[in-house]
């Protein structure tokens, strides 16, 4: 109770701390980096216990600059993330790879946080399945 309570006088601060900031004019700015994946959801259905639990999400910098992403978080450390570090190129590919320890038995859903400098700068991607003996 006590948690939610500070996250909501935390979330109501800091709604009044920014709108008392005036408000900038948005500027177009077409010279940016855009990330599209080919599909931000991976269902694992059902899978051994032990067997490889390793998938892997396709992306392309469909802006006009480079595309870095700065940070690649998983929701638990049961998935451990892996992405590019060099940036990519406009209107090429790359793949941030995905594991989960599939020696938990049970069903799973887990949240892989990606970001980057492209105008949708958090995109979230999720895994899910259910781990069978």
């Amino acid at each position: 109770m006590n948690k939610n309570l500070i996250t909501l006088i935390l979330i109501t601060l800091t709604l009044l701390v920014s709108s008392s900031y005036p408000a900038k004019k948005a500027q177009p700015d077409t010279d940016i980096s855009e990330i599209e994946f080919k599909f931000t959801e991976y269902d694992f259905g059902e899978i051994k216990r032990g067997s490889n639990g390793t998938c892997e999400f396709e992306f392309k910098n469909t802006g006009k600059k480079p595309l870095v992403l700065t940070d690649v978080r998983s929701s638990c450390g049961c998935t451990v993330p892996v992405w590019p570090k060099d940036p990519v190129r406009k209107n090429h590919k790359s793949k941030i790879i995905v594991t989960y320890d599939t020696k938990r038995i049970g069903s799973f859903v887990k949240t892989i946080t990606v970001l980057s400098n492209a105008s949708n700068s958090i995109i979230r991607l999720k895994i899910k399945g259910t781990v069978v003996i």
